[in-house]
């Protein structure tokens, strides 16, 4: 399924407004696209943004086959000149990205698409649709592993997932964001990641009795013996036989290396405290207590405040498919449009009454800005392309709706870092992706550059993303030269 074209991956007004371009106005008239989101999932203060890798690589693929050509003709939408220059579409712009597993937030832009007009619009519902899913399923799971305070969180979910691909790259998100591994052996086979688990109730279910499973299991993988616990009786069956197993094991000589229980059900905090007391006092206290059953950041971190003694999760559903959060709300907008004659971008702006619609013309870039003595995040910049900055001058943030809120840096108090990178130049793709696991690393780096505070699960501190002086002045100067009568 993952060896796909993906050309046809598209809504159908992008072909039918591909087509109006060829033939109403000026095709390769260059424009910039941005796309970008406007609020954060589950009340979060910031994203994680990922995607890029299954986006470059669509971009790299993006082609008409015949048969997507013979089918278009069908629809009876599209004349016969214009499919033929389908036949022989490649992209030949620029794309600028944030890397994977880069902290974001609101409206900067994540993408930015410089291509001809035609070429750019193309690519518009893939880029969403790629970038949106990942993006949501590791910003989910960055607050499902903050909550577990060091814990390793397992991504169980591929059952639930929203189908295969879903599955597939929700897996691929979940470990960039901080999963110490994945049940889907597909995703392990792909993106070269950890693959985790343990065993099912009927695995308990198909033997005379608990303990016979338990014991077979054992011989079959002693370096990774995790025990289902509840199927029968937790405390009374399922602890009581896998000590015994335990027992057996040192017993024999063979190394208690990775071994523990699994809940499943039940009233998780009471259980693991029990359990562990029962291993303890049996003499197995590095034993493993981990945990599943529709477990998300909230759950956890109550049953941390409780004093639950688990110390690996497995996470399903509530990660896989960010259950109460299921959509990430990336959009798409046309920035700046490059004049033929002069070369310069005049900047475009969509105007609404809902002040957070309007959106920032030009073509632009983002500085991130941050604390020289922490290496913590002040402020993202969102700032004209050309801007230059010096970290030896001043410089003055201020809020771009409520200007009056103002923060000024003295020179060599903090330090700058533009985040866009090219990932196409001239249609050349001039990016290779890190591998996931490295991406985790940095992930987990660029997590640590957030204040404690705008990581908490309720009403965390909003993290600033302030407008450049110029961009400001432009925006404000394009909002003004628009007059609407009654």
């Amino acid at each position: 399924m993952y060896q796909r074209n993906l050309t046809l991956l598209t809504d159908l007004y992008e072909l039918t407004m591909m087509q109006g371009y060829f033939k109403e106005k000026y095709a390769n008239e260059t424009v910039v696209f941005d796309a970008f989101y406007r609020s954060n999932p589950d009340g979060s203060a910031y994203s994680i943004c990922a995607g890029l890798e299954q986006v470059a690589d669509y971009i790299k693929n993006l082609h008409f086959e015949l048969a997507d050509v013979e089918y278009l003709q069908r629809t009876g939408l599209f004349d016969r000149d214009f499919l033929d220059y389908l036949l022989h579409f490649k992209f030949s712009g620029d794309i600028y990205a944030i890397p994977e597993g880069t902290v974001v937030f609101p409206r900067e832009p994540l993408i930015k698409v410089i291509a001809p007009i035609m070429e750019a619009q193309l690519v518009e519902t893939a880029i969403l649709n790629i970038l949106n899913h990942q993006s949501l399923i590791a910003t989910k799971t960055s607050r499902i592993v903050y909550a577990a305070r060091g814990d390793g969180i397992m991504e169980f979910g591929l059952r639930r997932a929203q189908g295969p691909d879903a599955g597939i790259y929700g897996a691929r998100a979940a470990m960039i964001a901080g999963c110490i591994g994945t049940s889907n052996v597909l995703a392990g086979q792909l993106f070269n990641v950890p693959v985790r688990g343990t065993h099912a109730h009927s695995w308990i279910m198909s033997f005379p009795d608990e303990l016979t499973a338990f014991r077979t299991y054992a011989k079959l993988y002693p370096t990774a013996c995790i025990l289902l616990v509840d199927t029968y009786d937790t405390l009374d069956s399922g602890v009581p036989n896998a000590i015994k197993v335990f027992k057996e094991m040192r017993g024999a000589g063979i190394p208690l290396t990775s071994y523990g229980i699994r809940l499943d059900s039940g009233d998780l905090a009471y259980l693991s405290k029990k359990a562990r007391q029962m291993l303890d006092e049996a003499g197995f206290p590095d034993a493993v207590i981990s945990a599943s059953n529709d477990l998300d950041e909230y759950l956890i971190d109550s049953l941390k405040i409780q004093g639950a003694t688990i110390t690996s999760w497995g996470v399903g559903t509530n990660l896989i498919t960010s259950k109460n959060c299921p959509s990430f709300g990336g959009v798409y907008k046309l920035a700046a449009i490059k004049d033929k004659k002069s070369g310069k971008f005049i900047p475009k702006i969509k105007v609404s009454e809902n002040s957070e619609k309007v959106t920032n013309p030009g073509n632009k870039t983002i500085q991130r800005i941050y604390d020289r003595k922490t290496g913590k995040i002040i402020a993202d910049l969102i700032c004209l392309a050309d801007e230059i900055f010096n970290e030896g001058n001043s410089l003055l943030l201020f809020d771009p709706v409520e200007t009056w809120k103002k923060t000024h840096l003295t020179p060599g108090s903090y330090r700058m870092r533009e985040l866009l990178v090219p990932v196409f130049l001239e249609g050349r793709r001039v990016y290779e992706s890190p591998r996931v696991m490295d991406i985790r690393d940095y992930c987990k780096r660029e997590l640590d550059t957030l204040w404690d505070e705008s990581r908490r699960l309720v009403n965390p501190h909003e993290v600033h993303v302030d407008l450049s002086n110029e961009l400001w002045h432009m925006k404000n100067q394009l909002l003004d030269s628009y007059h609407f009568e009654e």
